[in-house]
């Protein structure tokens, strides 16, 4: 079947359909992690009023508690698709672009995990659409941003220097007023002790992309910054990625503040490929083509690890090493809780009783659980994958 524009929209439509229904699924199998559970409770941002705004009126339910992430997963989709409409010249590259940004694996997970990442991320491919449909910066939206989070301070940034690249004084003004502004109201932590976590903030941009992607990442920056069109998806980019380097040698980031600008690269990316490819002849295409498919396959294999991964915990002896092993279980441990009628409780592991009291378990003095086995307890609950143990907590009632 040749793929164009007709028949290409809508596969390409049915492939995101399922990647956002594979949201729908995972989502329903995560437990509230601990923190995600601070930034609840702890967290004075827009997000996290939100937030408890939203389990107040519709409960912890784990389907509906990451329904906003999936929703802004999917509009972060769509505004995808939108801004590259004219910069590619071929619709299947775009439809591979947007492909590829879909099932990233920093982006993928940012659409599941209570964090502002995909919020961001919105508000930074919403901010690139304004500009690409009116050719004009949009100064009341860079200006809501500075309270929405403390990241954008990255995009002012990057402003500053696409300002002095384009010699635009009033942008360069702007941006240099934004950026302080945001850094006033937020700043970025820089305490503890001077430290290098350069090596751990690579192996978190390769987890992101994926190994092979993010390899391509650093060699597509590298060639525009000396040979290609530097546009403002690359000074988005490139001053994310650079900054958090820089401040790795001294400290360990976030890298929630930046990934989201990063990923702004994947067009660029794409088309530098697909220039590479084209312009060889057919016989000397052979290891772009093994190269691509590969990139390809380990972001299809990334993408399903990442939503379908409890199956994992056959093979671990250890529970705990599992990836996700922070989002699983708080859910099932407080039904089996109110299971047993016990509602009020005090639980030896901070972190889990943190969490299952979000799910409506109360502090109390009724009921002592230990996540170890004491010489006494009256109830044993397990938690079990496949008849796998994972959890095992004994219960002691107190106060008999």
């Amino acid at each position: 079947m040749k793929l164009n524009k007709g028949t290409l929209e809508p596969l390409l439509l049915i492939v995101l359909g399922l990647l956002i229904f594979f949201h729908f699924i995972s989502a329903s199998s995560l437990s509230i992690s601990y923190k995600e559970v601070l930034l609840l409770t702890e967290s004075k941002s827009l997000l996290s009023m939100f937030m408890n705004y939203w389990i107040d009126l519709l409960g912890t339910n784990s389907l509906i508690v990451r329904l906003p992430f999936i929703f802004f997963y999917t509009l972060s989709i769509i505004l995808f698709y939108a801004i590259t409409q004219d910069y590619f010249t071929k619709d299947i590259d775009r439809a591979v672009a947007t492909l590829i940004f879909a099932i990233l694996p920093g982006v993928s997970s940012a659409g599941l995990i209570i964090s502002e990442s995909i919020v961001v991320l919105f508000c930074i491919l919403l901010y690139l659409y304004i500009y690409k449909i009116t050719k004009k910066q949009n100064i009341l939206l860079l200006f809501l941003f500075v309270f929405v989070d403390n990241s954008f301070a990255i995009l002012y940034l990057s402003l500053f220097f696409y300002a002095l690249y384009k010699k635009d004084n009033i942008l360069l003004t702007i941006s240099l007023v934004l950026f302080g502004l945001s850094m006033t109201i937020f700043g970025f932590d820089t305490s503890g002790k001077p430290r290098s976590h350069f090596v751990d903030t690579i192996g978190i941009y390769a987890s992101i992309f994926s190994p092979l992607l993010f390899l391509y990442f650093s060699y597509a920056m590298y060639k525009i910054s000396f040979k290609g069109t530097k546009s403002l998806y690359w000074f988005v980019s490139i001053t994310a990625f650079a900054f958090s380097l820089l401040l790795s040698f001294r400290q360990k980031i976030d890298i929630a503040d930046f990934a989201p600008f990063v990923v702004v690269a994947i067009p660029m990316m794409v088309k530098l490929f697909m220039h590479s490819y084209r312009v060889r002849l057919k016989q000397f295409r052979t290891k772009h083509k093994i190269g691509v498919n590969i990139v390809l396959l380990v972001l299809v294999l990334n993408f399903f690890l990442l939503h379908f991964n409890k199956p994992i915990y056959l093979i671990l002896e250890n529970p705990k090493k599992h990836f996700a092993f922070s989002y699983h279980f708080a859910d099932e441990i407080a039904s089996k809780l109110k299971e047993r009628n016990i509602n009020n409780v005090y639980l030896d592991d901070p972190k889990l009783y943190a969490r299952i009291q979000m799910y409506g378990i109360k502090g109390g003095e009724e009921y002592y659980i230990s996540v170890n086995r004491p010489e006494i307890y009256d109830d044993m609950i397990e938690v079990k994958v496949y008849d796998k143990v994972i959890y095992r907590l004994f219960v002691t009632k107190l106060n008999n």
